[in-house]
């Protein structure tokens, strides 16, 4: 594969993604509606004038988009040229998309990307699943990226994606609603203390003592969580986490009485 990379979608992401490769020598064709395309990048009027010549698209505009953007992207492609989707979107949602592309002969890779991209650019961690994976992450690390395969069919690196952020963004929003409650209630820097201090001692024994005490102690923590949501809406703070984990506390502690 040469280096002409067409990249849909030149939002933060798409954006740095673009800069970094034609920095790399990649000769780079963007599109995007909203946003007009960088120094060095050659602007399109479509995503099929993107993809018109290129030997790989690369789409990075948003999972509600990306079979928009492929459907849009199909008259522009060349015969051979591969189509990488790096949206996060639902392992169905990249499933469906190789099942367009299989249907038009178009090689494709679900590029999952596992890290904010400002500060890292191409060099930001990617996953690589789908009959193209390994043609697309030979191409993308010629010119410096960061692209691991793991075989398998499309869909699969958007769950290895999915199932982190479901710790990692579950863990923000715990901290976020925690840290506002404690601002309300006056003592925000001792709860800020316990939380780093908690994160600097985790091992791989924190994370049984979470799980195990989930279980262990679901009906005690059930009230416990229940209490602390009572008093978030005292303190006149939304108690989204808390009650998300009174319920599933609940759930655990129904499920072992069956």
């Amino acid at each position: 594969m040469s280096g002409t990379i067409a990249v849909l979608g030149l939002g933060e992401a798409g954006s740095a993604l673009a800069r970094d490769l034609a920095a790399a020598g990649a000769v780079v064709r963007g599109y995007d509606p909203a946003v007009p395309a960088a120094e060095g990048v050659v602007a399109t009027g479509s995503e099929a004038e993107a993809a018109d010549g290129a030997d790989l698209v690369l789409s990075v505009n948003s999972a509600h988009a990306a079979v928009e953007a492929l459907e849009a992207g199909l008259p522009g492609l060349k015969t051979g040229a591969a189509w990488a989707d790096l949206n996060t979107a639902s392992p169905g949602t990249k499933r469906e998309l190789a099942g367009i592309a299989a249907g038009h002969g178009v090689p494709f890779a679900d590029i999952a990307i596992m890290a904010p991209v400002p500060g890292r650019g191409l060099r930001v961690p990617m996953l690589a699943t789908g009959p193209a994976a390994e043609v697309v992450a030979d191409a993308l690390n010629a010119f410096g990226a960061s692209v691991e395969v793991m075989p398998g069919d499309a869909g699969l690196a958007a769950e290895r994606k999915l199932l982190r952020s479901v710790f990692f963004k579950g863990m923000s929003a715990a901290v976020v609603e925690a840290l506002t409650a404690a601002r309300a209630a006056g003592c925000e820097d001792w709860l800020r203390k316990i939380i780093v201090d908690e994160l600097t001692a985790a091992n791989a024994a924190t994370v049984d003592r979470l799980v195990g005490g989930s279980y262990q102690h679901a009906v005690r923590r059930t009230a416990e969580m229940a209490a602390a949501a009572e008093m978030l809406g005292e303190l006149g703070v939304r108690a989204d986490v808390a009650g998300a984990s009174r319920d599933q506390l609940a759930h655990i502690a129904d499920s072992q009485d069956c």
